[in-house]
């Protein structure tokens, strides 16, 4: 009998993180700042994965390796930006030589920013929620401007608490997503879609479904991004910011296209033509077509012919 694969180790807190990793006990229970300088080595765990109740951002340089997602790996020698949000599951690899890496780490419990609107508005940055392969890669300006960042948040907590010290660490870190979103919007327009045409194949996929003979269900954004190897956030963040449209409201259109045709070429009911696309409810579908339209499918039909 195999034997069966341990948790990943759970880190609660600050402090337990900075023991965990080898660092100086935090200055703040709720944040720390620290310096990567690539000589602490891996930190000493029962398994290679463990699981943060906390955000994490960080840059690092230098990484001597590649770093694996699912069954590819990718090259992340040049200096990039990272996000998680607390109960992801980061794996250790071991092989990856650290000696020389560089960079910072920015770390921060939910209840520092719980009673602040960031609380609630974080979750709208999606790139918490993206794949290590959808790194932020900066620029020497950029860079600089996110190092400044995090040294202003760290000089703050090391200066006495008072009653502003929370509102004025909890600014600089709304500051810091905000650069981020704007940099990955950059990093959106500049970096390979052109060569990769992550949008077209995002259509084509989109188009091959709805030609399927047998829809069994309605496509979710999830299985595109799946197909596409690529994180539902990433996907739908990269689309609205080349298109406009999320990648939902991309399903949507071609989705209507494809009833229009259905409706003017084939004699089908409009519950059949409903069921034929993957709707289980005919009325959601006729909800939706006149919401997209301004028309009933029966409308539509009827006015064109």
């Amino acid at each position: 009998m195999k034997n069966k694969a341990s948790p990943p180790h759970i880190i609660r807190s600050i402090t337990e993180y900075s023991q965990v990793m080898g660092l100086p006990k935090p200055e703040h229970p709720l944040v720390m700042v620290y310096e990567l300088d690539g000589d602490k080595g891996y930190p000493d765990l029962p398994d290679d994965k463990l699981i943060n109740d906390f955000y994490c951002i960080s840059i690092k340089r230098n990484l001597k390796g590649a770093i694996r997602y699912g069954r590819q790996y990718y090259d992340f020698s040049e200096g990039v930006m990272a996000f998680s949000a607390p109960r992801q599951v980061f794996e250790i690899d071991r092989t990856m030589d650290i000696s020389g890496m560089t960079g910072w780490f920015l770390v921060f419990h939910p209840d520092l920013i719980r009673k602040y609107p960031l609380g609630k508005e974080i979750i709208a940055y999606g790139f918490f929620s993206y794949h290590v392969n959808e790194a932020l890669h900066l620029s020497d300006k950029e860079e600089n401007m996110v190092e400044r960042i995090m040294q202003d948040i760290r000089a703050e907590y090391r200066q006495p608490i008072d009653a502003f010290t929370q509102n004025v660490i909890v600014s600089h870190i709304e500051v810091l997503l905000n650069y981020s979103n704007r940099f990955y919007k950059r990093q959106f327009i500049t970096r390979g879609n052109a060569a990769d045409d992550l949008p077209g194949k995002f259509e084509m996929a989109i188009q091959n479904y709805f030609e399927q003979k047998n829809i069994a269900k309605l496509p979710t954004v999830n299985e595109f991004a799946l197909q596409l190897n690529i994180s539902p956030h990433y996907l739908s963040d990269m689309l609205r910011s080349l298109t406009g449209q999320s990648a939902q409201q991309h399903i949507h259109n071609l989705l209507i296209e494809k009833a229009k045709e259905i409706l003017l070429t084939t004699t089908l009911t409009i519950n059949e033509t409903a069921y034929q696309l993957g709707f289980e409810y005919p009325p959601y579908f006729n909800r939706l077509f006149k919401n997209k339209t301004g028309l009933t499918p029966a409308a539509f039909r009827h006015s064109s012919q």
